[in-house]
């Protein structure tokens, strides 16, 4: 399936384009970029520009001078109007497949994003971040860098996330608290009443992983996650 460009669109040298992608009026994307199948990208959105480093290189990328670690975007992603996302420094910035980043949200140098993440508008998503699949970030949210969300987890809306957010928690408030469980996260990956409650004190940090209780897909996830390495800011 042809990729559909408008003709208004920059794309830069070092770019590599899967099937099935539609690219809208103005939108830059420059390389190292690779961009998989199916994504929708919108008016005005930038791909690939440097880091916000002010000691690092700013080619002039769409002229072909390329630097940075690049940017890897998956499948069926929807990434709408005003969208940038940063050249990572030590690591690709990454966007995994089926995420959702509504208007003027930022993925910084060296974020990634697993599977399935919503960024609502004007999140902003500092260096180095990791957001784990299944996140749910609200409108105007603001990530410090170097943090990392748990999976499952969802933000509330004018957040200011300094620290680690724990698995399938709802976090809200500047500082953001964690206020509870996210259990309608829980329930659409496939866990009862039941699950849940034999899950949640592992999520609170205080029990083991009831691994042979949960959807294969969830153990998995919950697995890495609970083998994560510690968190250096």
């Amino acid at each position: 399936m042809a990729n559909r460009i408008h003709p208004t669109a920059i794309i830069g040298d070092g770019v590599e384009l899967g099937d099935g992608n539609v690219i809208g009026p103005y939108a830059v994307i420059v390389g190292p970029c690779r961009i998989g199948d199916g994504n929708w990208i919108g008016p005005h959105v930038t791909i690939g520009t440097p880091a916000e480093d002010r000691g690092g290189p700013h080619p002039v990328a769409w002229e072909g001078e390329l630097a940075g670690e690049g940017v890897v975007i998956g499948d069926r992603n929807k990434i709408r109007e005003y969208v940038t996302v940063h050249q990572g420094t030590h690591r690709a910035s990454r966007v995994g497949d089926d995420c959702y980043l509504l208007v003027r949200s930022h993925v910084g140098h060296d974020v990634t994003l697993g599977d399935n993440v919503v960024l609502a508008c004007s999140v902003q998503l500092g260096g180095h971040t990791e957001v784990w699949s299944h996140v749910n970030i609200g409108m105007s949210t603001v990530v410090h860098q170097n943090g990392r969300i748990g999976p499952g987890a969802m933000i509330g809306m004018g957040s200011a996330v300094r620290k680690e957010v724990d698995a399938f928690t709802i976090t809200v408030g500047n500082p953001a608290r964690t206020s509870g469980i996210n259990t309608v996260g829980l329930n659409r990956r496939g866990c009862d009443e039941e699950t849940i409650a034999a899950l949640e004190p592992f999520l609170k940090g205080k029990g083991e992983l009831p691994a042979h209780l949960l959807p294969e897909e969830l153990s998995v996830l919950l697995k890495a996650w609970a083998d994560r390495a510690p968190l250096n800011h």
